[in-house]
């Protein structure tokens, strides 16, 4: 037997609709509307055989007639709340039109009650609404159990003063932020794995907020062509295979948090749009002009110089004032002194519960290694490094061969050197992996290893320097 009362919704298009009426005729017109429209249709002619379908297959709505050949509408409205204990969506129909009827069936959870005889396009009006409300509430109660199960408590790991200095930071911010009023902005800036959404997290976590849904808006993951949809939602029929409504991640946080990684990645155009809900604290749903209202706490990052991207015309001003209320820098890796140690055990305590590994030991040697290394990809890399090592040595005494960290450049002889003079850093960096990827062949791996970098950060430096495709 299906599970009639799953929660995956499939697509409006693709919803089940189960006709309870005995009329005939009446039921096959219904039923050929309805499928004409993209719905899934069954019919039964009896309240026996509407629970009989219904619990062999399943219904996302069920058009209810109030009087059957065995029994009333209203009797099987209330076992389905009851005894069934279904949560499906019902627009009741009648011929008769009693006030009481329709009182009763409300009460019991009818989203609609028509009488008949029923125009068919105002009927399929009804049904897309009262579908495109019951997707709406199952995608928010998504979002909310998702919040609350997907990630656990996060924790600031680190004693040294600039953690210190972050944590009362965070706790202040925090305590701004879970106000009943409108919360103030807060960009996170910070070096590439440098943690800036576990700030966000423990925003989130320290606020009054932490019950609430916790959206994270990974904004250079998103696809050019949908970001608009997917941040603002868009009305059935908004653009091409727009097939059903949507909500956007912006209201589906609700209340929450909304943390929007990467601000600068997103496009001009789109960036206006952010500004215009930050400012009204309202948006519209793409091909809507309905508002909506938005209580959530907006929290931003980037890994990027937000001045220059501002001088350069790549985030708008307005934008970047409007997010710098409050601003969270996040020291790098190198600047954190014996918190490197202290993290390096955390994850590797991690990573040996993960894979039933022995406890971990780290040996003198591969501490002064892990002190000594500069970390430009940050705690990141750090994590990838004690995984890796970890995997390698299985678990147990960890000895400095088993980090494979990269050592200095060595300039090979009759090979021009890789320094730079009389270029900015930007301009330099992009010429000197250039060169290295040339002397290597594109090897990356080759390349990393002469410019002293983890293969991870210079893929990213890489596409940073519009090198992806070298």
């Amino acid at each position: 037997m299906k599970n009639p009362d799953s929660s995956s919704v499939a697509p409006l298009q693709l919803a089940r609709v189960l006709v309870v009426e005995d009329e005939a005729l009446f039921a096959r017109v219904v039923a050929r509307r309805l499928e004409k429209a993209g719905y899934a249709c069954q019919i039964a002619p009896t309240l026996r055989a509407a629970e009989a379908a219904y619990l062999d297959a399943g219904a996302d709505l069920l058009l209810l007639d109030m009087r059957l050949p065995d029994g009333s509408g209203l009797d099987f409205l209330q076992r389905l709340r009851g005894t069934l204990g279904a949560s499906v969506a019902v627009i009741a129909m009648s011929a008769y039109g009693e006030l009481e009827d329709a009182v009763t069936a409300m009460k019991l959870g009818a989203s609609d009650y028509l009488k008949k005889p029923i125009d068919l396009d105002e009927l399929l009006l009804n049904v897309d609404k009262v579908l495109a409300q019951q997707q709406l509430a199952r995608q928010l109660e998504y979002s909310r159990v998702r919040a609350s199960t997907s990630a656990g408590p996060v924790t600031l790991v680190g004693d040294c003063l600039a953690t210190q200095t972050l944590r009362t930071q965070i706790k202040r911010i925090a305590a701004l932020g879970g106000g009943d009023g409108e919360p103030p902005t807060v960009l996170v800036v910070g070096e590439t794995g440098t943690g800036k959404d576990v700030a966000a997290r423990l925003l989130h976590q320290l606020s009054g907020r932490a019950e609430r849904p916790f959206v994270h808006v990974d904004c250079a993951a998103l696809p050019k062509d949908l970001i608009e949809a997917e941040l603002f939602g868009h009305v059935k029929g908004a653009f091409t295979n727009a097939t059903a409504e949507r909500t956007g991640l912006i209201e589906a946080a609700e209340d929450g948090v909304v943390f929007l990684d990467e601000i600068g990645e997103l496009p001009l155009e789109l960036q206006a749009k952010l500004l215009a809900v930050l400012e009204r604290r309202s948006l519209r749903r793409v091909g809507s002009s309905q508002e909506r209202r938005s209580h959530a706490w907006f929290i931003a990052a980037t890994n990027r110089d937000v001045e220059s991207m501002v001088a350069a015309g790549s985030l708008r001003a307005d934008l970047y004032y409007r997010l710098n209320v409050l601003t969270l820098r996040l020291p790098p890796l190198r600047e954190r002194g014996e918190d490197i140690l202290l993290l390096a055990e955390h994850f590797g305590r991690q990573i040996a519960r993960r894979y039933g590994l022995a406890e971990l030991v780290i040996e003198p040697s591969a501490a002064a290694a892990l002190r000594r290394y500069t970390w430009p990809g940050n705690i990141r890399e750090l994590k990838h490094v004690m995984e890796r090592a970890l995997l390698l040595a299985g678990g147990g005494a960890l000895a400095e061969s088993a980090l494979m960290l990269p050592g200095p450049i060595k300039a090979s002889a009759g090979r021009e050197p890789l320094a730079l003079d009389g270029l900015t850093l930007d301009a330099a960096e992009k010429v000197l992996i250039q060169r290295a990827l040339q002397r290597t062949d594109n090897n990356v791996s080759e390349a990393a290893r002469q410019l002293g970098v983890t293969r991870m950060t210079l893929r990213y430096r890489m596409k940073q320097q519009g090198l992806e495709g070298a």
